[in-house]
Order: C-alpha cells, then sequence, then structure tokens
C-alpha cells in the first residue's frame, strides 16, 4: 500500500492534474486509491466536482482531533466516494489554511499526518497526496507520511532551477525524520516536443540528475483540455479519453505500477 506525496513548491506545474490523472489510471488496473487534497485551495476537491464550502468534514477536522488527541474526528469520517470506481477522497477547504498554525507548536508535529493515515492506510492499494505548492510543515507532513514523493516538473527552465530547493528538503526529510522515504522520479508536464526549449530542459534535467533520479520516459503534452476537465469534475480519462494527455497519463500510470522491475 505505497503513500505517494506529489510536490513541488512552484504552483501550476500539473500535481493536482497528476493526481488525479494517476489515481484513474490505476483504478483502470484495478487498484484501490485514497486521494488526499492537502492543499487550502482545495484544488483535487474541486476538480473532482466537489464544493469545499459544503463539506461537514475534511482532512483539516482530523489533523485537529490528531494534534489535540481528542479522538473526535477519525479519517474514516472524512473519505467520501469521488464517483470513480474504486478511489475514494479525503476532501480539502480553506480551512486547512489554519493547520501551519495549528502545527507549530504540535508535539511531533512534522508525523500528524503519517498519525492520520495509520488507520486506513491498509484498506488501499495506493495512497496518493496532492501536496500544496509550499515546502512548510503541510508539505513536511506529506513527506514525513510517504513511501516516495513524486516530481511533477514543467518543462520550463525557472521550473527546473527551483527543483535543487526540493530535492534539499527531501534530503533533509530522509536524514531527521523519514529515513525510508524514496524519490519516485520525475515527470515532465506542459511540455511542446516541437520547440528547442522544451527539449533542452528535459535533456539538462537527465545529465544533471538522471543518474540519481528516475527521469520518467513518458512526458505529459501541454493541452487545453487539462484545463476544461476539472471545470467539468472529471479526470482527463474521462473527459477526453483518446486525447494525447489521457494516453500519456496511461503510458504514466504504466510505468508507476512497473517502477520495481
Amino acid at each position: 500500500m505505497p503513500v505517494i506525496c506529489i510536490a513541488n513548491q512552484k504552483g501550476g506545474v500539473g500535481k493536482t492534474t497528476t493526481a488525479v490523472a494517476l489515481a484513474h489510471g490505476l483504478s483502470e488496473h484495478k487498484k484501490r486509491v485514497l486521494l488526499l487534497d492537502w492543499d487550502p485551495q482545495a484544488s483535487l476537491t474541486i476538480s473532482l466536482g466537489i464544493n469545499p464550502e459544503t463539506l461537514k468534514v475534511t482532512g483539516y477536522d482530523v489533523l485537529t482531533s490528531v494534534i489535540r488527541n481528542s479522538g473526535k474526528v477519525s479519517m474514516r469520517d472524512a473519505i467520501i466516494p469521488t464517483g470513480i470506481p474504486g478511489i475514494d477522497l479525503v476532501p480539502a477547504n480553506v480551512e486547512l489554511s489554519q493547520a501551519q498554525l495549528d502545527l507549530v507548536n504540535a508535539f511531533t508535529r512534522e508525523l500528524m499526518l503519517k498519525e492520520m493515515l495509520k488507520t486506513v492506510r491498509k484498506e488501499y492499494d495506493y495512497v496518493l497526496i496532492d501536496c500544496l505548492p509550499s515546502l512548510g510543515l503541510l508539505t513536511i507532513n506529506a513527506l514525513s507520511a510517504s513511501d516516495s514523493v513524486l516530481i511533477p516538473l514543467q518543462a520550463d527552465f525557472l521550473a527546473m532551477k527551483g527543483l535543487a530547493m526540493l530535492l534539499n528538503t527531501v534530503i533533509r526529510v530522509q536524514e531527521k525524520i523519514n529515513p525510508s522515504l524514496e524519490i519516485l522520479g520525475i515527470l515532465f508536464t506542459m511540455t511542446n516536443s516541437r520547440t528547442l526549449h522544451s527539449r533542452e530542459v528535459i535533456e539538462v534535467t537527465k545529465r544533471a540528475f538522471g543518474d540519481k533520479i528516475r527521469v520518467f520516459e513518458t512526458t505529459i503534452p501541454i493541452s487545453v483540455r487539462f484545463k476544461e476537465a476539472p471545470a467539468a469534475g472529471e479526470s482527463i480519462l474521462t473527459y477526453a479519453p483518446k486525447s494525447e494527455g489521457a494516453d500519456a497519463y496511461r503510458l504514466f500510470t504504466e510505468e508507476v505500477l512497473h517502477e520495481k522491475s
């Protein structure tokens, strides 16, 4: 039951799109998946057609219960179906923004999410955590609770330059909190194979990191379909199932499933 956090401190690189599409791809392989929205912007929740303002229980309520050791709200209380067979969701809303302050004085503050997941992770084949674009305590919690981290990276020079900061954070978590944390790999998103810049960024990244970090062979093309799918409350795999983007995410899912081979 691998726990994978999808992280990058830069926003707009396709973390949420990747979380939804990978979960859906895994479900097509009969895997049971729990998605966890760990971003106060609630992009993952919204992308699945759920209104964050109508939620009675979210991941923040579970987090608060764990911090206070009250036992009032369990993880199962927050889990809701997504409408996609085999995929459940722990949703988020803006209340999660308070968590950064709540965690500051919490005992073992980096391990709250790990504690939250303890009771449910064995019920799923995969747990996917969609992180916020930050390297603060919420992301540290996600890294501490995970077996591996997946890094979506836009095929852009400036996005690539920020990669070192994230990798330094991962190394610190490995050294201090979660020595078993691995880097699942770098997934290039918003690529345009017709442009020299896009191709160069991929090649430079492979030369710089490829001997230490897996760079997935599959790249995700830039497409307006990725913007349209969340508006429809759907995964790209159902919104545009025969599109180039859907095909790419299915290939990427195959790579994840066989990443140990």
